[in-house]
């Protein structure tokens, strides 16, 4: 199939790059001239498992290409997909104008049949402004061309975006015209060859589906840390806690990891647009805002942890953080945790070295306003002379350090663990005074 892709970020560049490997005709369109020509050069403007390859090997066998030519865009692809950000605005709506300008551009350039399709993740109600922004402009070129709307939300995990497109545990279809549902499932065919893994319904459902699935992962993660502060109370292990209730197969192990919270470029924005609506509709969703405000409030648990055991001024202290990025195998620094904790401990006087495996250039740009804050080449430079040792992201590069040298490189033998990499005991036996999440005695 011949497809269009509106869109070079996260979503667009892994949809487009997943659905020329399986030889589809894929032609990716975004107006960001300097993207584009790095694109075209070969470079990759997101870090994610595997896709640089991929893209590589596709760019050679000429069924992927980029380009700024949205009238070329248009022409090409029977499906178009818009993948645009839909960034949140000041009171946490969806901000829709990148997908109605992608719709506008399509009605303002289609000359036949095309299906349009929403990527991006959109409030319930988006793909009636897609289909409104597309007949109003071929109303004004005075054409009738026809042309079908289907929501058709990811469900990616960034750190795994490729291997879930190539592996979908389903793929949604929202549409009304059958035959933009057969088009669909041939797409889709190659990706589905052992089960059926398409869900075809109506297009608000769709849209639906795409927030309440984030939503309730984000409800588990905040629940699991308000428990994990409770465990610490009463001293309980919250990793015991989660193994009895993960066991549970009506509740399972997922998203049951006790730390500082979520951040990235979804739960928090997709928690606030689904609040939002539910608020603009009359049906406010309480636990969500509970669910948002103890997110905020884990950011900086450990925090706490640190000025209960340092005391609040720490002028002159050096904390050496191991991991930046929201979350492994990404560089995306968006709403990651680690800004909460450098944000407060840079507050209260103390000085930063920080290390990422991947995510360095981008907190580089990201905290470029910070002074105190320096970067480390690797995880033992960064602990040398630090009068303690953070833990905001759990690497696999973390998870067995060589404590004898962690240990004598520090001032003093302090680790603040917010993703329970470690046996406390373990651990405590090292030598060291450790502080996790939830865990006895922590």
């Amino acid at each position: 199939m011949k497809l269009t892709i509106v869109g070079t970020g996260y979503v667009g560049l892994v949809t487009g790059t997943c659905l020329a490997e399986v030889g589809n005709d894929v032609l990716c369109l975004d107006t960001n001239a300097e993207k584009i020509a790095m694109l075209n050069a070969g470079g990759v403007p997101i870090y994610e498992p595997g896709l640089e390859e991929m893209i590589r090997k596709n760019v050679e066998a000429g069924r992927l290409r980029f380009t700024t030519d949205v009238a070329a865009g248009v022409a090409h692809g029977t499906l178009q997909f818009i993948a645009v950000g839909t960034p949140p605005g000041e009171d946490g709506s969806a901000d829709l104008q990148y997908v109605v300008a992608a719709a506008r551009n399509v009605g303002r350039h289609m000359t036949s049949h095309k299906v349009i399709i929403d990527k991006s993740t959109v409030p319930v109600g988006t793909a009636d402004k897609v289909r409104a922004a597309i007949a109003a402009e071929l109303a004004a070129r005075g054409v009738d061309v026809p042309f079908a709307v289907v929501s058709n939300p990811e469900f990616l995990k960034e750190g795994a975006a490729v291997e879930d497109f190539m592996r979908p545990d389903r793929i949604v279809i929202g549409a009304d015209d059958e035959q933009a549902i057969q088009l669909m499932r041939a797409l889709y065919a190659p990706f589905q060859r052992n089960r059926e893994r398409l869900l075809v319904m109506d297009i608000r459902s769709a849209e639906l589906t795409k927030y309440a699935a984030n939503a309730m992962l984000a409800t588990r993660i905040s629940f699991m840390n308000e428990l994990a502060n409770l465990a610490e109370k009463l001293g309980a292990d919250i990793e015991h806690v989660r193994q009895g209730i993960g066991s549970d197969p009506r509740i399972g192990y997922h998203f049951l990891y006790p730390g500082l919270g979520y951040g990235g470029s979804c739960f928090p924005k997709d928690v606030q647009a689904l609040q939002r609506t539910a608020q603009e509709n009359g049906s406010p969703l309480r636990v969500l805002a509970a669910v948002e405000e103890a997110n905020s409030t884990q950011k900086t648990r450990l925090v706490d942890k640190i000025v209960a055991r340092l005391g609040r001024d720490l002028a002159g202290k050096t904390m050496a953080v191991w991991g930046l990025s929201f979350k492994p195998n990404t560089d995306d620094m968006r709403e990651a945790p680690s800004l909460a904790v450098i944000d407060a401990l840079v507050a209260r006087g103390a000085h930063i070295v920080a290390y990422d495996p991947v995510a360095m250039h981008e907190a580089q740009r990201v905290l470029a306003h910070h002074p105190g804050v320096t970067f480390a080449a690797a995880p033992l430079v960064a602990v040398q002379g630090a009068d303690a040792l953070v833990i905001v992201t759990e690497w696999k590069e973390f998870r067995s350090p060589d404590f004898d040298a962690v240990r004598a490189a520090l001032n003093a033998p302090l680790i603040f663990d917010g993703r329970n990499l470690y046996d406390p005991a373990f651990v405590r036996a090292q030598g060291f005074e450790y502080f996790p999440i939830g865990r006895r005695n922590g």
